[in-house]
């Protein structure tokens, strides 16, 4: 593995159509290679629109078993260009069990890995307690041949402990794979908090771990449901070093790519300098694995 490789995040609007949202995906990965990405990310839920908006069984149509046609077109595209993908698509375990789940293919085409999203929400149209079940595959740091690849999904991205032990299996690289957005009458008051507090608790774990992150958000207002404003998904992906330093920075409202070089040598200096791993105070933190302490 490289001491520095260059990774990608692409940021696009997608619709309820699998076949276009992967042939436009296929597409932009070839854009983000042609302009040097090594490893790069899509956005959560690639294969369509935003479905977690209502709890309709409807839906459960779009899940695929492990191996199937997101598999097979993205590791083809993967060898072909000798570059690593996230891939986060919603995945059919067994009949009545499915999860939101992400790809880590490998430079050859097989797969390096696969993750499953641990924290599922349960908000307002963001209703994935519905659909998926938690995930069983534990936090992982995971080998590729440009790096060692930690992926998260979407509300993972607020839990600490989260990005702390993906770090400490061995990650330089925090993905995290997204679609979040504004209810649009909500966006006049509590946007701009919103969107800022998603940024700051992601650079947050780049410092606290010394680690690379790069989310990749979608963009657009999907609003597939008769008699509701949908979800205005605000885009802004962006890639930070290890010390919450912004590498690359997109817009609220534009298809794009971001692209960032992973340098291990920074990284080390910069945990040699700031060592908090080091500090950690491991004989004291036992109560982290009880719900409150009441």
């Amino acid at each position: 593995m490289a001491k520095k490789y260059k990774v990608a995040v692409i940021q696009v609007n997608l619709n309820n159509t699998a076949e276009e949202n992967r042939k436009k995906c296929l597409e932009w990965i070839r854009k983000a290679a042609n302009q040097g990405a090594e490893v790069i990310s899509l956005p959560e839920l690639y294969s369509s629109h935003y479905f977690c908006q209502s709890e309709d069984v409807e839906n459960f149509s779009i899940a695929e078993p492990l191996g199937d046609i997101s598999f097979t077109a993205f590791s083809a595209i993967a060898k072909e260009l000798g570059v690593a993908l996230i891939v986060p698509f919603f995945e059919k375990r067994m009949s009545g069990i499915y999860h939101n789940s992400a790809y880590i293919i490998d430079t050859d085409g097989f797969r390096a890995g696969l993750y499953r999203k641990m924290h599922i929400p349960d908000d307002p149209h963001f209703y994935e307690k519905f659909y998926f079940t938690p995930g069983d595959l534990g936090f992982q740091s995971i080998p590729t041949k440009k790096g060692n690849i930690g992926t998260l999904i979407c509300w993972d991205q607020w839990y600490p402990e989260a990005a702390r032990l993906t770090a400490m299996k061995g990650a330089e690289i925090l993905f995290y794979p997204t679609a979040i957005g504004w209810h649009p009458s909500e966006k006049a008051e509590y946007g701009e908090n919103q969107y800022g507090a998603w940024m700051n608790v992601m650079k947050g774990h780049a410092v606290a771990n010394g680690i690379y992150v790069a989310a990749a958000n979608r963009i657009g207002l999907e609003q597939y449901l008769p008699d509701t404003d949908g979800i205005e998904f605000w885009g802004k992906s962006f890639i930070c070093g290890p010390q919450g330093e912004i590498l690359a920075l997109a817009s609220h409202d534009r298809e794009e790519i971001l692209i960032a070089e992973v340098n291990l040598a920074h990284q080390e200096n910069v945990r040699q300098n700031w060592p908090f791993f080091r500090d950690r105070r491991i004989d004291a933190f036992g109560d982290l694995t009880k719900r409150a302490l009441d």
